[in-house]
């Protein structure tokens, strides 16, 4: 279980800054949220453990980079998954999951399918099994475009949406939570963020939802190398 480093969060952090960001990448923000809490102490997580959980929606914003020669600049892509176990729940390793992609409809044909490319790289194992991709109009916008100040929106039309703030001192119930799961992508830079709104009311997985306020989101900062 990883450590807190301050009251409001936790960060996690896969890239050194000695290592640096390969000069050939795609990089930019994410976000997520799940049905179940992923900051939290292991009372409450074992009482969700496989009653919740199941379900995620997830972005990433694209900054800067070329995916496939193809500039995404500005543009957004999310994923929609819902599981046979508990999404992190390592008793469970193999994990059966269908999902949805959702590519910006802002996006010309090129830009679409190179979406979709970066997508299934950076999701691996997620999108597996891709039921259904749909387009929408993708908003992924962060407060005063910093990450640490927790606040984010992320809204694919009217399929899905995230809404998150800071964790805080009212938000320690049992007084040991932690970043009980990691994220589901592979990140730079990341904490755990309070999700005031969780939703998907999109076709695909024979199920919609609309979750939340809890402790279920992440935030961060992604790379991906090109070549």
């Amino acid at each position: 279980m990883l450590k807190s480093v301050c009251l409001a969060a936790v960060v996690f952090s896969t890239l050194s800054f000695a290592e640096g960001i390969p000069p050939h990448s795609v990089t930019g923000t994410y976000i997520e949220a799940r049905t179940a809490d992923v900051f939290t102490g292991p009372c409450f997580a074992n009482g969700e453990v496989e009653m919740a959980g199941k379900e995620a929606v997830f972005g990433w914003k694209i900054n800067t980079g070329k995916w496939q020669g193809v500039d995404l600049q500005g543009l957004s892509v999310v994923g929609v998954v819902r599981a046979e176990h508990t999404l992190g729940n390592v008793y469970e390793p193999v994990n059966e999951m269908r999902a949805v992609l959702i590519v910006d409809s802002r996006a010309n044909a090129e830009q679409r399918a190179a979406l979709r490319s970066f997508a299934v790289k950076a999701g691996g194992d997620l999108f597996k099994d891709i039921v259904q991709v749909d387009t929408a109009p993708i908003e992924f916008t962060i407060q005063n475009d910093n990450i640490h100040s927790a606040v984010a929106h992320l809204s694919a039309g009217s399929l899905a949406a995230i809404r998150t703030r800071a964790i805080m001192a009212a938000d320690h119930t049992c007084g040991n939570e932690d970043a009980y799961y990691p994220p589901l992508n592979d990140l730079d830079h990341a904490m755990p963020a309070y999700a005031l709104e969780d939703e998907f009311q999109g076709s695909g997985l024979g199920e919609t939802w609309k979750n939340g306020p809890r402790r279920s989101g992440f935030l961060g900062t992604f790379h991906l190398a090109t070549d």
